[in-house]
């Protein structure tokens, strides 16, 4: 496949990936779907490292200690954030973090002053507007007992995108993908367990319950191949604009499963967060180094 189709199918099956994270919301707690959906990518993982030939040990653990935590700690808001919003306003929510990048970076080149980099107006237009979409979105689509859920949420995006950062150094210290993978994957179950054992236990599986457990460890693990393939063999910043193609979907799903609501002002959020993200990206992109290969969160 081609990697605009890679990227296409990637970005639909993460979103089948969050409709299974939300129907398994109503029978496991947010740690037991982390701990089994990492469990699935770490078995993967590893049969991987074993068939490249890739060791596990690494040069630099506090490096994948923190890209791990904080991709962790994303991803369980995430699932956490699923369970309780409208499918594609978790999905906007999260895919926040190239807007958050973007800040990070100008926020960095403020403290630095005349030392560091100059501020691009561009980005900061773009930045505002991705907020000014988070704002359109949350008013119309939440109910006020759901403003916890869609803060939490924000704060997924925004760890993802420390995530990415500490991702893009590992990439510039040569460290391979399978092995960030794996290590982001041992954290998760680590999580897991640990959420699971605080929340009192594991719940009763059912048959159907397995099986949504079960694919969505598979469709995470196969959504990040495709991802990682297209990030691999195609043009970066294309790549990355087709990846918001998932909230398009999710919010399909939404709709069609769910009956989440549909209103203009929601409508005209999500458009408004999708184009600051790939505006970010973009403007980034022109300016920066080329970086690592993303990975999920």
């Amino acid at each position: 496949m081609s990697p605009p189709l890679l990227m296409v199918c990637a970005a639909f099956l993460f979103a089948v990936m969050g409709v299974c994270v939300k129907f398994a919301s109503a029978q496991y707690g947010t740690g037991e779907i982390v701990l089994y959906r990492s469990l699935v990518g770490l078995a993967v993982m590893a049969g991987v490292l074993r068939w490249r030939a890739i060791a596990w040990r690494t040069r630099v653990p506090a490096m994948h200690f923190w890209r791990s935590a904080s991709g962790t700690a994303a991803l369980c808001l995430w699932f956490y954030a699923i369970g309780h919003l409208p499918l594609a306003t978790a999905m906007t929510l999260n895919y926040m973090s190239p807007v958050w990048v973007a800040l990070f970076l100008l926020g960095g080149s403020v403290l630095l002053g005349p030392a560091g980099r100059v501020v691009d107006g561009r980005l900061a237009a773009a930045v505002l507007a991705g907020f000014a979409g988070v704002a359109m979105v949350l008013r119309p689509t939440m109910a006020q007992d759901q403003l916890w859920y869609g803060l939490l949420g924000l704060l997924s995006g925004m760890l993802s995108a420390m995530a990415y950062l500490q991702l893009t150094a590992l990439g510039r210290v040569g460290e391979p993908v399978e092995r960030v993978v794996f290590y982001f994957s041992l954290s998760g179950v680590l999580a897991g367990a640990g959420l699971t054992a605080a929340a009192g236990g594991g719940r009763g599986h059912s048959a159907g319950g397995v099986a949504l457990l079960l694919a969505i460890g598979l469709l995470a693990t196969l959504a990040q191949w495709l991802l990682t393939q297209a990030y691999a063999r195609g043009a970066t910043l294309g790549i990355a604009s087709l990846q918001y193609l998932g909230i398009v979907f999710s919010f399909a799903f939404g709709v069609w499963l769910f009956q989440d609501a549909v209103t203009p002002l929601s409508l005209a959020g999500m458009a408004l967060i999708i184009a600051a993200g790939v505006a970010a990206t973009l403007l980034r992109g022109r300016s920066a180094p080329p970086s690592a290969i993303p990975t999920e969160t």
